[in-house]
């Protein structure tokens, strides 16, 4: 059956298999529920939701249906280089060439026009430097904060992790959305105050 397709279509379709990988891909934030960690692929749907509905609050001249594309594709390098857990130093330190060998093969498997049209929205997303990137970095960047918030703290609590590291982790969220940006602001000092995040503890250096 296989060798009725054209090669285009069999590479298209064997990327297609290849990439239902990502639904096994598990993240460290929990679904609203608790019931379990979310994978991959939900992720992606949500980004993809979620810059429908509030694609409003992007700025001006950014193109929804490049954020769509950014948002479904951002993560498949996960396939091969595995969740990074971004308040995890260590993975960090190793996560970009991790990435760029897993998009090298994962890309690598489509036809040449779609492999580089494709491979040049994930590396615009990583840049996070052109408006349309900038409003699908800050949906990543605000997914997980509704989870953790939504969770009482969920991954939040179990790893330690305080306000200043989840301001860190939000600030790219002004430049894609300062109206998003103001709202995050508030959800976290809502968090701190009941308990979901850890403030932080400020000590004085003795003179």
């Amino acid at each position: 059956m296989v060798s009725i397709f054209n090669d285009r279509l069999h590479q298209q379709l064997q990327f297609i298999v290849e990439i239902d990988k990502l639904k096994h891909v598990l993240r460290q934030t929990l679904l609203i529920d608790k019931s379990r960690r979310e994978n991959d692929a939900e992720h992606s749907w949500h980004l993809a939701m979620m810059a429908i509905v509030l694609f409003e609050y992007a700025n001006p001249d950014v193109n929804l249906e490049r954020v769509l594309k950014m948002v479904l594709l951002h993560d498949l390098v996960e396939i091969d280089a595995g969740d990074t857990f971004c308040y995890d130093e260590s993975g960090i330190a190793t996560q970009v060439e991790r990435e760029r060998q897993a998009a090298d093969r994962l890309f690598g498997l489509l036809p040449p026009g779609q492999r580089v049209e494709l491979r040049s929205l994930w590396e615009e997303f990583e840049a996070k430097q052109s408006p349309d990137a900038g409003f699908a970095a800050a949906l990543d960047r605000l997914q997980p904060v509704l989870h953790n918030y939504h969770t009482q703290g969920g991954t939040w609590k179990k790893a330690g992790v305080t306000i200043a590291q989840v301001r860190k982790r939000v600030a790219p969220i002004a430049q894609g959305s300062p109206v998003l940006a103001q709202y995050i602001d508030i959800l976290i000092l809502d968090a701190v105050k009941k308990g979901y995040l850890s403030a932080e503890i400020l000590t004085e250096t003795p003179p």
